[in-house]
């Protein structure tokens, strides 16, 4: 067995700073989720439409992989969409069996209004609560988050 190593300042400074940043990061993923339930789409349901905006249309097998749920619990979330005419199914070209699961012109513009609720309390909470210097500092360390999630 490998005897344990002293930690250094900078390793015990950076799983400090670790463990403040995924806590900060993990509440402003909640925040950012709340701020758009009028929109009465569960995460799952953004999650979804926003996979079929961006990957195109998809069988629900192929959702409920992506998605890391099983195909029954994607069938739901799929069904809710469907009933509030977010998504259409259609047949599958490839094997007349299946459905192909699509987004709907309202599906598009429910899904820009969630980003844009999204977006515009952030904008407003950085213009009310941080000065100029701090929202450069803000800049800079999205610049190297973006540099440690490799972009």
């Amino acid at each position: 067995m490998p005897e344990p190593t002293e930690a250094t300042p900078a390793d015990l400074h950076a799983e400090q700073l670790a463990t403040q940043l995924t806590a900060v990061v993990s509440r402003l993923i909640r925040r950012l989720r709340t701020t758009s339930s009028e929109s009465l789409l569960t995460p799952t349901q953004r999650s979804v439409l926003a996979r079929l905006e961006s990957e195109g249309p998809a069988t629900t097998a192929a959702l409920a992989r992506a998605e890391y749920v099983r195909p029954q619990s994607m069938r739901l979330t799929l069904g809710a969409l469907e009933s509030q005419g977010l998504v259409e199914r259609a047949p599958d070209p490839a094997d007349g069996r299946k459905s192909v699961m699509s987004m709907t012109e309202a599906g598009l513009t429910t899904l820009a209004a969630v980003r844009a609720a999204k977006h515009n309390w952030l904008a407003e909470a950085i213009a009310v609560e941080l000065d100029g210097a701090e929202r450069r500092t803000v800049s800079e360390a999205a610049d190297l988050l973006d540099r440690l999630v490799g972009k």
